[in-house]
């Protein structure tokens, strides 16, 4: 028996001047499940996500988290965050100049009497989730270092330890490993189902690499040109099929039952 909804969206339309980007494309996701979102560059992924996070309004649909309605006019990325939905963008969005503990708590910065930050807890919790979820080692002189200073996978950490900060229910992940060695890359999947399990988030992945996403993903849906293709349970598809999918080449089935 598969868990219950986390998140709806249903028939989201939405167009950028004349073109329109996605047409009527329906997406759920469950309880603890990490969920595959391919296509090619054109496809309608991030856009998808974009209205998820309150970035863009859909023209037409409808959106649930919760089996609650969210207002589609007034929905943004705040109100996101409120309800739990955080997204990592594939540029990470961190700023160069600023250190580790900067950049995790940008937003979010912790205070103590007339208002000086406090550096010391904050460090203490940007130390316990790279450390105890991430799976970083890092000291308390690397995070005074500027973010610029280190690997790809480390600026990935970082970008998703700040979004663990805000102890989303959701975590989107555009193109996690689109920048990252091999080695980096298995660490951040081993990291990701980490994630599902000990923390209980539910997550979303954005990628082109399939076989990565085949070696985490519970379901894996496929966009193509604005349009949903359809969606696979991993144990019920290949890796063939999903790229026939990408690619418009007829098969029997693309839906779940």
């Amino acid at each position: 028996m598969r868990n219950m909804a986390l998140i709806e969206m249903k028939n989201i339309t939405k167009y950028f001047g004349t073109i329109r980007a996605l047409n009527k494309v329906s997406l759920t996701l469950e309880r603890k499940e990490i969920l595959g979102l391919v296509g090619d560059n054109a496809a309608g992924k991030s856009t998808l996500m974009k209205i998820l996070i309150g970035l863009y309004a859909p023209d037409e649909g409808e959106i649930y988290v919760e089996n609650k309605k969210i207002d589609t006019s007034t929905y943004n990325p705040s109100e996101a965050r409120k309800i739990g939905i955080e997204m990592v963008f594939q540029d990470m969005a961190l700023v160069p100049t600023l250190d580790v503990v900067e950049n995790m708590f940008l937003g979010k910065e912790l205070t103590k009497r007339f208002k000086v930050l406090d550096r010391k807890i904050m460090s203490q919790k940007a130390l316990a989730i790279l450390e105890e979820d991430l799976n970083i080692k890092m000291n308390s002189n690397d995070l005074k270092r500027k973010i610029r200073s280190f690997s790809g996978g480390q600026r990935q950490a970082v970008s998703i330890g700040r979004a663990l900060l805000w102890n989303p229910k959701v975590l989107i992940l555009d193109e996690p490993t689109a920048s990252l060695s091999i080695a980096a890359t298995e660490s951040l999947l081993k990291t990701i189902k980490k994630l599902r399990e000990e923390r209980g988030i539910s997550i979303i992945i954005i990628s082109h690499r399939l076989p990565e996403v085949f070696s985490i993903a519970d379901r894996i849906m496929v966009l193509r040109a604005g349009e949903k293709i359809g969606e696979k349970y991993k144990e019920e598809t290949t890796i063939d099929e999903i790229i026939k999918m990408m690619l418009g080449i007829k098969i029997e089935k693309t839906s779940l039952e």
